[in-house]
């Protein structure tokens, strides 16, 4: 990871898999995605979901628990969690990155047009080729941490 500076409240788009790993506690992942979700929750950074990632978490959600289970987290994480818009124009640059996986094409062109800094995911590899950088749960939390310079 190298180093990003933001000069402002940093805007993270959170990926599907991070939020799973707090909503399903995830063993091995939960602590530092738990942080993640904590921050967005208190204002340290601005969350984004893309509005694809509401369906999906609602199908996933749903199949694991029950469609009102699924529907009482989402109403719960979009109380501070914003919603990245996915129009055509998502879709077509999107569709212009060389992903072998579209969904996080769309993750990524999401986050890039909702002026995002930052996508936080557990799979910081498939993001390489994106316009922002991609750091996992962990990395994330480090550089909130960083000391801002005065």
């Amino acid at each position: 990871m190298t180093a990003t500076v933001v000069a402002h409240r940093p805007r993270a788009l959170i990926d599907v898999n991070v939020v799973l790993d707090v909503l399903q506690r995830r063993e091995s992942h939960f602590y530092d995605s738990a942080r993640v979700m904590g921050a967005a929750e208190t204002g340290r950074c601005r969350g984004l979901l893309a509005a694809h990632s509401v369906a999906t978490l609602f199908y996933l959600l749903a199949r694991h628990d029950s469609p009102g289970a699924a529907r009482v987290h989402l109403t719960s994480l979009l109380q501070y969690l914003d919603v990245a818009p996915v129009d055509g124009g998502v879709v077509q640059r999107s569709l212009a990155l060389p992903y072998a996986d579209l969904e996080d094409a769309v993750q990524m062109m999401a986050a890039a047009s909702s002026g995002a800094d930052f996508v936080v995911t557990r799979n910081t590899g498939d993001f390489l080729a994106g316009p922002l950088p991609a750091v996992n749960p962990a990395e994330f939390m480090a550089l909130l941490d960083w000391p801002a310079e005065d």
